[in-house]
């Protein structure tokens, strides 16, 4: 028996899924009561619906076949249940109309489609998952929903999304932690990677790219190894300089973009893991450029509240 009260979010990545028992009050605000985890769209040995089922099942003695929306990988090509790219500009309720729904094992389960834009240089750029965390970020305060912002999501591939009067008109991706790992582990550039972070080497790097010319980054890629070679720099700091070099890449692109203009734009929200967003806003900060610092999971399962308000809203006039 499905309980309005209650609901699961489920975030499907490549690698790992994480499940989210949630409650909702009677005023509409979200609680979460519990949480689990599986392996992702291209680790788990299992059927989607076994690795689903070994994640939420232990919850159904108490609450039942709870109502189930689930974001990212699962609903790609090499997912459970494909859904479509929405082009932006795109509203929360209009994401949610879009959602594909099927039963599974009992469950009423919805996949929230991933979102696609077009840049002024005919480029496309596409997400999946990530719009539910900037969902979650328009309901973090009512000015959120005016006006126009720069919300950055730091990962594996960096998200830069322009928001205005409460949608997402677009975004830029940026392969700024993808490009981390494969230089910090298959290159010559690191020989020892080191697992401490060493504040003044990351500054280091990020003012370095930041402050050379245009169109230096390849070059200055390599002073990561020449710095070690010639003792401006420890083999257990490299990292750390190699993390503000990107970084600070990442962020000069950003400053450079035609899309939006950060002079203009009060603050920049940054939503991510908190370490990576304290590099973040770190180097943004340290251009004169305000931020805020939005906690990633309960964010993200506000973004999920939001789709399932949408949804349930939706049922109830179709009734």
């Amino acid at each position: 028996m499905q309980t309005a009260s209650h609901f699961i979010a489920v975030d499907w990545g490549t690698t790992r899924l994480r499940a989210f028992l949630c409650s909702i009050k009677p005023d509409g605000s979200l609680t979460l009561v519990t949480r689990s985890a599986g392996l992702g769209v291209s680790k788990s040995p299992l059927s989607f619906e076994d690795t689903l089922m070994q994640c939420i099942s232990p919850w159904e003695f108490e609450h039942g076949k709870l109502p189930v929306l689930m974001s990212g990988q699962i609903g790609s090509s090499i997912g459970w249940k494909e859904t479509a790219y929405l082009p932006c500009p795109i509203s929360p309720q209009e994401l949610a109309k879009s959602c594909v729904h099927f039963n599974c094992n009992g469950y009423d389960i919805s996949v929230i489609p991933g979102l696609s834009c077009q840049l002024e240089n005919d480029n496309y750029d596409c997400m999946r998952g990530e719009e539910l965390q900037i969902l979650g970020w328009l309901q973090l305060a009512e000015e959120n929903q005016k006006g126009r912002h720069l919300v950055c999501l730091p990962g594996t591939h960096t998200k830069w999304v322009l928001v205005e009067d409460g949608k997402i008109k677009l975004f830029k991706t940026a392969l700024t932690g993808e490009l981390f790992d494969l230089i910090a582990n298959h290159s010559v550039l690191i020989q020892e990677k080191s697992k401490l972070f060493n504040q003044e080497a990351f500054d280091c790097g990020a003012a370095f790219t930041l402050n050379s010319e245009m169109g230096s980054f390849m070059h200055g890629l390599f002073s990561v190894r020449s710095r070690q070679l010639f003792g401006q720099l420890g083999k257990d700091e490299a990292t750390s300089y190699l993390s503000g070099l990107l970084i600070g890449s990442d962020i000069r692109a950003a400053m450079n973009a035609t899309e939006w203009d950060l002079t203009k734009i009060d603050k920049v929200s940054i939503i991510g893991a908190p370490h990576l967003s304290r590099c973040f806003s770190r180097v943004l900060e340290s251009q004169s450029l305000k931020t805020e610092i939005c906690k990633v999971t309960a964010t993200t399962l506000l973004g999920f509240n939001s789709v399932f308000q949408s949804t349930n809203h939706l049922n109830k006039q179709s009734a």
